[in-house]
């Protein structure tokens, strides 16, 4: 071979034949196809994958995007092209454009997480400090717009590149989506779907002006203070015990039979009987039965001792009047009212539409009347 047949083979060489981009990272968004000189060779090979594009890029400017498929690079099938630089001599000398393949596939398992904890007005629990997380996933659907707002020019850009930034966004729509849902903390972990699509509507309409589509949107959890976790679970305690008053009387009524069913000899019979009668006593007073009085010849020529009064009597007022009570988690009438309650611990809500919440822990105790007002703030 002489030595103009070697000059003229490393001239051809130069132009790249065939295009094409084969993704061994999973994580690669763009890739620049390396051309040396930036001179692609007339008529050279253009191949697109399922799942990319091909963005042709002249003097900084977008050309032409090529979707999957197997292409010739003339004037035939690049209308755009055939108009800038080289291409406008009939393709009869090498043309310099840079080429981006742009990874349109859904990247998933990207993870987000709010780095501060979110405040939230909660109508129970007041001012809580919210923490969340989760993943999502996402697309390229404008590859041009997407190679112009973000990738830039790049060689190669992949979803770390961008990561924070798209967390702070997403961060941001989950406090104005909370904000606007308005869902109590209590009812937080029963709509975490409902939460995942607001926000994954709310994101798309500022990821769409970077060419991107979050396809999914998941929040795996939403963890509240400690202290705020604690409150919940004592209601919840209370709610599985129902009414406290009926609770006491089960009580009472376990205690009567396992006195009865005491057989531990005569002493143990009437400490057996002792007990039983001394539960009994207190169940007459709590289950407020009324017994007919017995005749003196009945009752040895006695009268009947009553059972010791231990109920408080609490009195619950509001201003506004007219609000809704609740005394663990049972309706109990309107403001102003009176209760009688055993000594024990409660929880009183009171409540009227377009007011905050009142709501207290209380502890009633014997020997003393107790009254409630409830000052109401409207929302």
């Amino acid at each position: 071979m002489s030595i103009l047949d070697k000059v003229k083979e490393a001239a051809l060489n130069q132009f790249i034949e065939v295009i094409e981009w084969l993704d061994d990272t999973g994580d690669t968004m763009v890739y620049r196809f390396p051309v040396a000189g930036q001179e692609i060779k007339n008529e050279a090979q253009l191949i697109v994958r399922e799942s990319q594009s091909a963005v042709f890029v002249f003097e900084g400017q977008v050309a032409d995007v090529f979707t999957p498929g197997k292409y010739t690079i003339d004037g035939g099938n690049t209308p755009i092209l055939s108009k800038l630089g080289a291409w406008k001599y009939g393709f009869n000398s090498p043309f310099k454009s840079e080429v981006y393949f742009v990874n349109t596939k859904q990247f998933t398992d990207m993870k987000w997480g709010t780095s501060n904890p979110i405040m939230l007005r909660d109508a129970d629990f007041g001012i809580v400090r919210l923490r969340a997380f989760g993943a999502y996933s996402l697309r390229v659907t404008n590859p041009s717009e997407f190679i112009k707002e973000i990738a830039g020019t790049n060689a190669r850009f992949q979803t770390e590149d961008f990561g924070e930034q798209l967390k702070r966004a997403i961060v941001t729509e989950f406090s104005d989506a909370l904000g606007e849902l308005k869902i109590p903390a209590l009812d937080l972990a029963a709509q975490y779907k409902e939460i995942g699509e607001k926000i994954r509507g709310m994101i798309n309409s500022d990821f769409n002006s970077w060419g991107l589509e979050v396809i999914k949107f998941f929040v795996e959890n939403i963890s509240l203070p400690p202290e705020v976790e604690e409150a919940m679970d004592k209601r919840a305690s209370m709610g599985a015990l129902g009414n406290v008053d009926q609770y006491m009387k089960f009580q009472a009524a376990d205690a009567l039979r396992d006195a009865a069913q005491n057989e531990g000899g005569g002493a143990g019979l009437g400490a057996g009987l002792g007990a039983g009668f001394a539960v009994g006593n207190q169940m007459a007073g709590a289950f407020g039965t009324n017994q007919p009085a017995q005749s003196a010849q009945q009752s040895g020529g006695q009268t009947p001792v009553p059972a010791a009064a231990t109920d408080v009597e609490v009195s619950v007022t509001s201003e506004p009047a007219g609000a809704d009570i609740e005394i663990d988690g049972n309706y109990e009438g309107s403001t102003p009212s009176q209760f009688s309650l055993a000594p024990a611990e409660y929880i009183i809500r009171v409540a009227r539409p377009g007011f905050k919440a009142w709501e207290r822990r209380v502890i009633i105790k014997a020997g003393s009347a107790k009254t409630f007002n409830a000052i109401l703030e409207q929302e």
